[in-house]
């Protein structure tokens, strides 16, 4: 599966003829524009709806009610802002962050970053192994191994996919995300939520995280939310969009990549909220505040809904939202190993060795602890990507900030300031969870 990915700074953009690539028309009014610039923030936002991501939002909701719907929102907020500059540096250099970090870093520590990088991809895959397991083994009745096993066969997916440009993704991949806000849809209707309730739980309060509890529950939102893949796959993926390298054409092309960036994690928001209020809404309004699991709020939806609708619903947007990242994880997979190491492979080598990978510690934690083991392999995949976040998000920061690099398209004083903050708190907030998940 050969996307249209730039391979060097000379010729930053595949030629129109390139499966995957898509020509942007500069004569054309604005919303066609933004239209044929709509998609690689889709694929980004499906990384902050993973099933890695549904965890943290049950427990937070069923124990603590709408309280953290505010953490949600600006952890959110941070990760659009993360993610526009990666749509900057790749429009205005024609170049990806794995690429760039190999030209400006030694070998030595352009190895380091690859490595790391690669273990984030196993752990997102991971988390997307276990999510679609889990999905199979509420929805078919088999047991975990048997759904993990399954999830071995979307390699076969990948391959039916291949050689059909970015447009036929990022249309599965619209179908997909519109599956899992569907089914959210239904299931917030059947649970009728006291609306303004949550209203209020959007506003920052200190109070909400006053204690150890929610404070670990909201730093694990925040932790989870920014995945470093996404930081990779945006800047390579944004361009798939063919226009003029003048100045003024690389300026509206980083505006309309802001719009489709904003515009999907707007999206990614309204699940991840609508999980946690699904789940406040459901079990901590009716007193089982201990629900912490994904198979545990599967299992409870039908007797407090009433019908077997729901707990359904449930599970095919489960399996929705792990098929999705498969995707997008298979794509960043690619973009880290041909950036760092200029090596090529086709796409369902990729998808081989990196689903393999995922499988062994999945297989493994399922023999050894059972089904129980998936609430604890998801924390670990998500403590992984918490360790790696910091050395991708560092030089992301500083080649955006530098002039030499970027041009005019240069990081301005307070642009560097609230990245240089979400660095910072990003970065605390996960090796604080860190130190209380190995305490």
């Amino acid at each position: 599966m050969r996307f249209s990915l730039p391979k060097t700074a000379t010729a930053p953009f595949c030629p129109p003829e390139v499966a995957g690539s898509v020509p942007v028309n500069a004569d054309a009014p604005f919303w066609k524009r933004a239209a044929t610039f709509a998609g690689p923030g889709l694929l980004v936002s499906i990384g902050y709806m993973d099933p890695g991501n549904w965890a943290t939002a049950i427990e937070a909701g069923s124990r603590f009610g709408y309280s953290l719907l505010f953490v949600v929102l600006l952890a959110s907020l941070a990760g659009m802002a993360v993610q526009c500059l990666c749509s900057r540096l790749g429009i205005a250099t024609g170049r990806d962050l794995a690429q760039l970090s190999r030209e400006r870093y030694s070998p030595r520590t352009a190895k380091v970053q690859w490595l790391l990088a690669e273990v984030s991809i196993i752990a997102t895959d991971l988390a997307e192994v276990l999510g679609c397991a889990l999905a199979f083994h509420l929805l078919l009745g088999c047991s975990m191994t048997v759904g993990i096993a399954l999830t071995a066969f979307d390699t076969l997916l990948v391959l039916a996919l291949q050689n059909r440009g970015f447009r036929r993704l990022e249309a599965i991949m619209l179908v997909l995300v519109g599956t899992i806000g569907a089914c959210f849809f239904v299931e917030l209707l059947l649970i009728k939520p006291y609306w303004p309730e949550v209203a209020r739980g959007f506003t920052p309060s200190l109070s909400a995280i006053s204690e150890a509890a929610p404070l670990y529950l909201a730093i694990g939102i925040l932790g989870a939310t920014v995945m470093p893949h996404n930081l990779y796959l945006h800047t390579s993926i944004v361009q798939t969009r063919l226009f003029a390298k003048d100045l003024a054409s690389k300026q509206d092309a980083i505006n309309l990549a802001r719009i489709d960036t904003i515009g999907s994690l707007a999206l990614a928001l309204l699940v991840n909220s609508a999980i946690l209020i699904l789940a406040a809404a459901a079990f901590h309004q009716s007193g089982h505040s201990d629900v912490v699991e994904i198979q545990d709020a599967y299992r409870m939806l039908d007797p407090l809904v009433g019908g077997a609708f729901a707990s359904v619903l449930f599970g095919i947007a489960l399996l929705a939202s792990g098929q999705s990242s498969t995707f997008t994880g298979t794509i960043a997979g690619q973009v880290i190993m041909e950036g760092y190491l200029n090596l090529r492979i086709p796409c369902w080598q990729r998808r081989l060795l990196t689903r393999g990978l995922a499988l062994i510690p999945a297989f493994i934690g399922v023999w050894l602890m059972g089904d129980g083991a998936v609430g604890k392999l998801l924390v670990m995949s998500q403590v992984v990507l918490s360790l790696q976040l910091p050395f991708a998000l560092y030089p992301l920061i500083r080649m955006t900030s530098d002039k030499q690099l970027m041009g005019p398209f240069v990081n301005r004083l307070p642009t560097r300031v609230l990245v240089w903050g979400l660095f910072v708190v990003i970065s605390a907030a996960n090796s604080w969870l860190i130190l209380q998940l190995l305490a």
